[in-house]
């Protein structure tokens, strides 16, 4: 192909992509498509794309596709993702950038075990706009590197699948089921490698739930895996975020998970718990794309505050109150008060 009919075909995969983000997809069908036509300009032999917590960075909902032989491997995999300085998501700017440049022996998780598995190159990208970062893709090949034209590709598609997977996660704030019972806490007891040593009864019904596993196999628990991880990174000094997320469950609920010692050198407990009201709120004005005043006055109707109360707490008139609830109920597709924060708050 010559390079202008290559210039037309890139140009027409990033218009099909633009095309998908713009559509109504859920967050998996979302990534699993928009990887279908990256392959057509940017070949990889292996990919792993997380969603994150907007607020905290921390990686939930991961969808990937690795090599068989690592899967006994993952928590190894997600512990020195995380331990990674080199091209880490939290740290990349508006670019996407390849492990290759500088040489992939920088990265611990290329030296411990990606190179082990044939992995030549890295192509690393994250999706975050001024409302919070809400995922991050790497795409391992093996036996070559990425090119500059590639990684110029990632960063054309990138405005696009932001928005989208900001929206993705909007979608999810639906009037929760009214019958589903409360989660939690449920707790996982991971070691200082992430291996799994314990968990309360009903973890595994939740971490099914979470990433349903293959027909007759235990649950993968990899967004335990990666709170855990993110302890290891603020406890070695390669991030400051705390270890906690936010990750949608089903029928319009979510769940937190922390990650903490039960003492010095002990192991990790992750809790798993329905997300507080507070907690889903802070997702919920980030996946809308709310300003910070509308932010605010969201907070305020969390207390149960009317408007009149409202106003005077936010130094404003009654009638600018009701301009930035008309504004919120045009971003976030409610009509009434009532409606609005039941899907902010979880029904609660």
């Amino acid at each position: 192909m010559g390079f202008y009919a290559q210039r037309m075909e890139r140009a027409r995969i990033i218009d099909r992509i633009a095309r998908i983000c713009q559509g109504q997809a859920d967050s998996r069908t979302l990534r699993h498509e928009v990887l279908a036509e990256v392959a057509r300009v940017v070949p990889f032999d292996a990919y792993v794309w997380a969603l994150t917590d907007p607020e905290t960075s921390v990686g939930s909902a991961p969808l990937a596709d690795v090599p068989p032989a690592l899967l006994p491997a993952l928590p190894q995999l997600i512990r020195l993702k995380y331990l990674t300085e080199v091209n880490r998501w939290t740290g990349l700017g508006s670019g996407a950038a390849r492990l290759s440049d500088g040489g992939p022996d920088r990265s611990r998780q290329w030296r411990e075990l990606l190179q082990a598995h044939g992995v030549t190159d890295v192509a690393s990208a994250v999706f975050r706009d001024r409302y919070g970062c809400w995922g991050f893709l790497d795409l391992w090949r093996a036996g070559n590197t990425f090119r500059d034209d590639e990684l110029s590709f990632l960063d054309a598609i990138a405005p696009e699948a932001t928005s989208a997977l900001r929206q993705s996660q909007a979608a999810t704030f639906t009037d929760p089921e009214p019958t589903a019972r409360r989660v939690g806490p449920v707790v996982l007891l991971l070691t200082s490698d992430l291996e799994v040593v314990g968990q309360t009864p009903e973890t595994a019904a939740y971490l099914r739930q979470l990433i349903p596993p293959n027909a007759g196999a235990a649950p993968i628990p990899a967004n335990a895996y990666n709170v855990g991880a993110q302890l290891l990174a603020v406890e070695a000094g390669v991030d400051s975020n705390p270890a906690t997320a936010r990750v949608h469950l089903s029928d319009g609920r979510w769940l937190s998970l922390r990650a903490a010692r039960l003492g010095p050198g002990e192991h990790i407990a992750v809790a798993i718990e329905e997300a507080s009201p507070t907690e889903r709120a802070g997702v919920f004005v980030r996946a809308f794309g709310l300003s910070a005043r509308e932010a605010e006055l969201i907070s305020q109707l969390l207390t149960g505050a009317d408007t009149r109360e409202v106003a005077g707490r936010m130094f404003l008139s009654e009638h600018t109150v009701q301009d930035h609830l008309k504004s919120i109920f045009a971003k976030t597709g409610t009509r009434t008060r009532r409606i609005l924060l039941s899907r902010a708050m979880g029904g609660v």
